[in-house]
């Protein structure tokens, strides 16, 4: 069900949650939210980076070819690592660290190519305005919560943006910033300030270009009309004097309550409100980030919001803001509207965060990325991965049942905070390129909400000293992928793009795959002598690594080869109850394509086991 474009409401930008009209916008009828967000493909991109909608020769929503557009498609032999010298690979890594172009029309012009990927939620990154001063391109230096960035488009192109995926069949997910704004004050001492636990002086508001020209509290438009629309923050109930901590920037992000009071880098902590979950007060600033988030959701028919920064929040700000947007949603007819917080910090506080906050999972979980990345190119014990879905002490949770539909799973991400300062993509190590299908076969095929990161299915690989490496612009411009310049990389014949859209077929047409209980099963070489594949001192592990999914009486087996260069086999348990009166598996897929629709025999062995042959670097699903 999606919005009648009848009841439309003109575009204006309040400067107050006070001025939000509420009335027609809840006249609107609503997308209603899914049964289970375990069934979705998420898709997360940053706006800035994915499209310009200047792009020809790809397909459109439709199918049909496009030949308009003044940037053509990425060659890879003539096109990679095409840049003319040090002056020029110069100029390339500094547009990296601006706006390049993309636009909330580009990412409307490639909904058919993510439909046809398999995709059937997007997470598109910060739309929010801006501070103007600084090329905050990711979109998380917010200034006005209210509006979106110019760089990106309109109010209005958001809508038609959810609209279009709407009718694709496809999710919105939204990305939010409840814990801080952009650079949007300055402190009266000069320099960096660090957090001492007392509260520092603000010299003002900042204005467009950046300095501290309008008074600190409530501004008056009348003495000061150039603080709208680029100076200071708004809303307006942003602006009292109390609505920002003002501690200084964190030094220490594991010290309570520095990392819940300090600023975020140079992103000023807003004051959301200190103390335990139990008899937490709201401050007004939480007050009115609740209305405008709320707005959104009214405005633009969101699906769910990804929250930022969750654990610098604080469990307190964080239920509170949940219990309202729930509640908010469900009276419009969004029953399950998600929330996903960024927690970082291991997956114990993981865990505790969701449950005492009521939010419906977790995302940047660190053991979670990079024990799948690792498993899959022979670093990591397989048990070390499964065992996170499994009995655990430090989570204290029941098999199968919390990590389902709990957890945002994916191997890249926009800012691998597990790295530190050597950020690299998945393709850019350790022969990551002949991994990628598998690596994403394992990540959409085993527990968890799955998300594939832009530009995963095009073998993206970024790498370097800061996040902009791992942000390359999809759509090319003058930070093109694979160190190129305009040139687009919407390709849907390349290798890993149609075997992913092949597998997450078969996901979608699986509930075992979607939501059964989950196994890592023991392996053997010689069919007598089982156990599961373990990594042997400091080489590389090259084995077959198998795991079954089972829903009701249906068994799904999966398989991946850890072994880039050559053919592994093994002999590979499955339920013994299950498969008693089979006398057959059937491979659905391989990304050895003669193998799909082969059958394996169904032997007594270690209670029941059937012999796999998986491709170096494979993937295989049988059923």
């Amino acid at each position: 069900m999606v919005r009648m474009p009848a009841k439309r409401v003109a575009p204006m930008t309040e400067k107050s949650v006070a001025d939000i009209d509420w009335v027609p916008f809840l006249a609107q009828s609503f997308h209603p939210s899914p049964v289970a967000w375990e069934d979705q493909v998420v898709y997360f991109l940053l706006p800035d980076r994915f499209s310009s909608n200047d792009e020809r020769d790809y397909l459109n929503n439709n199918g049909n070819y496009v030949h308009q557009g003044s940037t053509a498609k990425f060659n890879p032999a003539t096109d990679k690592d095409s840049l003319g010298g040090p002056k020029d690979e110069k100029t390339w890594r500094d547009a990296g660290g601006k706006y390049v172009g993309g636009t909330l029309k580009g990412i409307t012009s490639k909904i058919g190519y993510l439909k046809r990927l398999g995709v059937t939620a997007i997470w598109v990154g910060p739309i929010f305005k801006q501070v103007a001063y600084q090329e905050t391109y990711h979109g998380y230096g917010v200034q006005d919560f209210l509006d979106v960035e110019k760089h990106f488009g309109t109010r209005e192109e958001l809508r038609t943006l959810v609209d279009t995926a709407h009718s694709h069949d496809i999710y919105v997910i939204l990305d939010i910033i409840i814990n801080h704004s952009g650079n949007v004050f300055a402190y009266k001492a000069n320099g960096n300030l660090s957090y001492t636990g007392q509260e520092y002086e603000v010299k003002g508001y900042r204005d467009k270009d950046g300095n501290p020209t309008v008074p600190y509290g409530e501004v008056d438009l009348n003495h000061f009309p150039h603080a709208y629309p680029d100076g200071a923050v708004w809303p307006s109930e942003l602006q009292q004097s109390t609505g920002f901590t003002r501690k200084g920037s964190i030094q220490n992000w594991d010290k309570d309550p520095e990392y819940l009071e300090g600023d975020f880098f140079d992103f000023k902590d807003i004051n959301i409100g200190p103390g335990p979950t139990e008899g937490f007060r709201p401050t007004s600033s939480l007050k009115a980030l609740c209305q405008a988030y709320k707005f959104w959701i009214a405005y633009a028919d969101i699906d769910g919001f990804r929250i930022d920064a969750v654990r610098h929040m604080g469990d307190g700000p964080t239920r509170y803001f949940a219990s309202v947007i729930h509640e908010f949603a469900a009276s419009i007819g969004k029953e399950n509207y998600l929330l996903v917080g960024e927690v970082t910090g291991g997956r114990l506080r993981a865990i505790n965060t969701v449950e005492t906050t009521g939010i419906d999972a977790a995302l940047g979980i660190d053991d979670v990325q990079d024990k799948l990345e690792n498993l899959v190119k022979g670093f990591r014990n397989p048990h070390e991965y499964f065992d996170l879905f499994r009995n655990s002490l430090e989570a204290s949770r029941s098999s199968h049942t919390w990590f389902r539909n709990k957890v945002v799973t994916m191997i890249d991400d926009h800012d691998q905070v597990r790295n530190g300062p050597n950020k690299a993509r998945f393709c850019a190590t350790n022969q990551g390129a002949t991994y990628v299908i598998a690596a994403v076969a394992l990540n959409l095929c085993t527990l968890g909400i799955p998300c594939i990161y832009y530009g995963t299915e095009q073998n993206l690989d970024g790498s370097g000293g800061s996040d902009q490496y791992i942000r390359e612009a999809l759509f090319g411009g003058s930070f093109g992928a694979f160190r190129s310049r305009n040139k687009h990389c919407f390709l849907e014949t390349t290798a890993t793009y149609v075997e992913v859209a092949k597998i997450a077929a078969i996901r979608r047409n699986t509930m075992a795959l979607r939501r059964g209980r989950q196994y890592l099963r023991e392996i053997s070489g010689d069919g007598i002598n089982f156990g599961v594949p373990i990594k042997i001192g400091d080489s590389r592990m090259q084995a077959v690594v198998a795991w079954s999914r089972i829903f009701a009486d249906e068994e799904v087996l999966c398989a991946v080869n850890t072994d880039y260069s050559a053919y592994r086999e093994a002999w590979v348990t499955v339920d013994a109850e299950l498969q008693e009166a089979r006398e057959t598996l059937e491979c659905v897929y391989s990304t050895e394509e003669g193998e799909i629709g082969k059958e394996v025999k169904v032997e007594r062995r270690n209670g029941r086991a059937v012999f796999l042959k998986v491709a170096p670097g494979g993937f295989v699903i049988y059923k």
